[in-house]
């Protein structure tokens, strides 16, 4: 059975002070629970190695937000896999809709391949790789092809060895910081349909992959969308910057 995880994505928020304070009164209450799910934090890089100072041998783990998909070299203001790990990242989100849609960043798919591969190469950090339809997409009833395209040029040349070296987010763009949420029902037939293009790429480890939903989660909401069966948990935005909110989603699973 698929473990179940819940990702905080605190995006462009909080101070240093912020941050840890945060990580910490998650991790006071994380540890006495002992929760049935993995419990990702993804702060600004910035912070990240503050944040996994404080998470460190908790049950916590921590990622980034972004990485480079280089090694190393003349990549002004870029960060690396072995940069992210050497202060505390076991996590990386890719592909995040702000990143692909938002203006100055653009994102497109063989960039994001680059990134997944250069992750999976060198084997430290789990790339959360993220997916999903705009508006526009799910009125014209293309979100199947989408989501196929999507997965597919993203994970070209991409060959895993167990499930838990990735994790796929699906992210409907229209429902990402709207208010507006899939249905439970509308989050499965795109889990599900994800699943299956796993499940060519990879057979029986495709099975295994966790696929998050992502896309205005709140403590109420939470329950039902992760009871659905091909919903591994969530990849939480706002309801993550306050601690009794993100608690309520953890102990939602």
């Amino acid at each position: 059975m698929r473990r179940k995880l819940v990702a905080a994505n605190w995006k462009m928020n909080l101070t240093r002070a912020g941050s840890v304070d945060l990580v910490a009164a998650l991790r006071k209450q994380l540890d006495a629970e002992a929760p049935r799910c993995d419990v990702v934090v993804c702060p600004p890089t910035v912070y990240l190695e503050a944040v996994a100072a404080v998470a460190s041998g908790s049950c916590i783990g921590v990622g980034a937000q972004n990485v480079f998909g280089e090694p190393k070299g003349a990549f002004t203001g870029e960060v690396s896999v072995e940069m992210l790990s050497d202060i505390g990242s076991s996590y990386v989100i890719i592909g995040h809709s702000e990143r692909r849609h938002t203006i100055g960043h653009h994102e497109d798919d063989a960039m994001l391949n680059a990134k997944v591969r250069a992750v999976l190469s060198d084997g430290r950090l789990v790339p959360i790789h993220c997916v999903g339809e705009t508006l526009g997409e799910r009125k014209e009833s293309r979100t199947e092809r989408v989501l196929t395209y999507q997965i597919r040029a993203g994970l070209i040349d991409v060959q895993l060895q167990s499930s838990q070296g990735i994790v796929i987010a699906y992210e409907p763009v229209w429902a990402i910081g709207t208010g507006q949420t899939a249905t439970p029902e509308q989050a499965q037939a795109a889990h599900m349909h994800i699943r299956k293009e796993l499940r060519a790429l990879y057979g029986r480890i495709g099975d295994e992959i966790r696929i998050l939903y992502g896309g205005s989660v709140t403590p109420e909401n939470a329950a039902t969308l992760f009871a659905q069966p091909d919903v591994d948990g969530g990849l939480i935005g706002g309801a993550s910057l306050k601690a009794d909110s993100f608690l309520a989603i953890v102990r939602a699973t």
